[in-house]
C-alpha cells in the first residue's frame, strides 16, 4: 500500500487552491488527513473527497500536523510559516514568489529540472505561471544547442491576477452590452480590461521593467541553471480568462536545422508540439485545464543566425500553478 501523506492546503478555498484540490483528486494523490486553511478573515469551506471541511487560520502548530503543506496564498503567509516548517522536517511546496530566487530553495518545473528535488530541502518554490511555458517548451533545445539570448512578448490572461480580475473582466463585458461602453477604473487593472490590452503586469522598477518581466528573466535563468542568459520581455494582459501565450524568440550557440528543431521539440517532455504551421495551439483551446504545454508556428527568425521563433500556450492555473505544486508533489512521493 501505497505511503499517505497528511497534507495541508494554505489558501483552500481561492482559485488555484479550487484546482488543486480537484487535482488531488482526480490523480489520487495518497491523501491521509487533510487540513485547509485560509487567511481566517471570512469563514469558508471547502469540499474534499465528497465531504466539507472548514478552512482554518493556519498556525504553525495547525500545519505541522501535517507531512506536506500546499502553499497557494500569499508572500506573507509562506514567508511566515514555510521555512520553520521546512526545519522541522514538513514538506513545504510554496506556489508564492517569495522564495523562488532565494539562494538553497529549488524553484522546479518538474519535466525540466526535477532533479533539484532533494529529502534535505524540505522548501520547494514553484515558478512564475508566465515562464513556464517557455521553460518547458525550450528545454531540450537549451540543454542540446545552449539558448543564448531570449526575448518574449507575454499575452497573460486575467485569471493570471486572481478570482477578482476574472469578475471584473465579466462585469466589464456586460456593462458594456448594456451601455454601449467600458466603465473606467472598475477594478485591480491600471486600464479597463474588456476589449483592450497592456502591456503591464506590477508595477514598474526605475529602469521601466514590470515586475513580471523581472520575474521571467531571474527565475528562467535559476531553473536553467543558466546566469549568463540574455533576456528581454514585454509582459501584456489580455482580455483572455484563462491560459497565458508567448512569442518566443530565441536564439542558440549552436547551429541547427528547422528539422532538427523539430525532432528535439517533438520529444520534449511536458510538451506537444504542432509541425503544421496552421496547427497553432490557442488559449480558448488548449489553455483549460490542460495538462501540457502547447507549442508551434516554428520558424526561422529574420533579423539574426541560429535565431527561431516559436509561439507557446499554457494553461496558467494547471501546469503554470496548481499542476506544478502537485506533479512536485508527486516526485516526493516517490521517495
Amino acid at each position: 500500500m501505497a505511503k499517505k501523506f497528511n497534507v495541508a492546503v494554505v489558501g483552500a478555498s481561492g482559485m488555484v487552491g479550487g484546482e488543486l484540490l480537484g487535482l488531488l483528486e482526480s490523480r489520487r494523490f495518497p491523501v491521509g488527513d487533510f487540513y485547509p486553511f485560509n487567511s481566517g478573515r471570512k469563514p469558508a469551506s471547502v469540499r474534499f473527497h465528497g465531504k466539507s471541511y472548514a478552512c482554518l487560520k493556519p498556525s504553525f502548530a495547525a500545519l505541522k500536523q501535517a507531512d506536506m503543506v500546499f502553499f497557494v496564498s500569499t508572500d506573507e503567509v509562506s514567508a511566515r510559516f514555510a521555512p520553520k516548517l521546512a526545519a522541522a522536517g514538513v514538506w513545504c511546496i510554496d506556489d508564492s514568489s517569495k522564495f523562488r530566487l532565494a539562494a538553497g530553495v529549488p524553484l522546479v518545473i518538474p519535466e525540466v529540472n526535477g532533479g533539484e528535488i532533494r529529502p534535505a530541502k524540505k522548501l520547494v518554490a514553484g515558478p512564475n505561471c508566465t515562464l513556464t511555458g517557455a521553460a518547458v517548451a525550450l528545454a531540450d533545445i537549451h540543454r542540446r544547442l545552449r539558448v543564448t539570448e531570449l526575448r518574449l512578448a507575454t499575452y497573460q490572461a486575467v485569471s493570471g491576477a486572481g478570482k477578482s480580475a476574472m469578475l471584473q473582466l465579466e462585469e466589464e463585458l456586460k456593462t458594456y452590452f448594456k451601455k454601449g461602453a467600458v466603465p473606467e477604473g472598475s477594478g485591480r487593472f491600471p486600464r479597463p480590461i474588456a476589449f483592450n490590452l497592456f502591456p503591464q503586469v506590477g508595477g514598474f522598477d526605475r529602469d521601466g521593467h514590470s515586475a513580471e518581466e523581472n520575474k521571467v528573466e531571474g527565475e528562467l535563468r535559476k531553473i536553467w541553471n543558466a546566469p549568463g542568459l540574455k533576456i528581454s520581455s514585454t509582459a501584456v494582459r489580455v482580455p483572455v480568462l484563462r491560459g497565458h501565450s508567448l512569442a518566443i524568440w530565441a536564439r542558440t550557440a549552436k547551429p541547427w536545422t528547422l528539422g532538427a528543431l523539430k525532432k528535439i521539440l517533438a520529444r520534449t517532455p511536458g510538451l506537444k508540439f504542432a509541425a503544421d504551421p496552421y496547427n497553432y495551439p490557442a488559449p480558448l483551446s488548449h489553455g483549460n485545464r490542460t495538462f501540457v504545454v502547447y507549442a508551434g508556428r516554428l520558424r526561422k527568425a529574420k533579423t539574426a543566425a541560429n535565431e527561431f521563433q516559436l509561439w507557446v500556450v499554457s494553461d496558467n492555473l494547471y501546469k503554470g500553478a496548481a499542476l506544478n505544486s502537485m506533479q512536485i508533489a508527486e516526485r516526493i512521493a516517490g521517495f
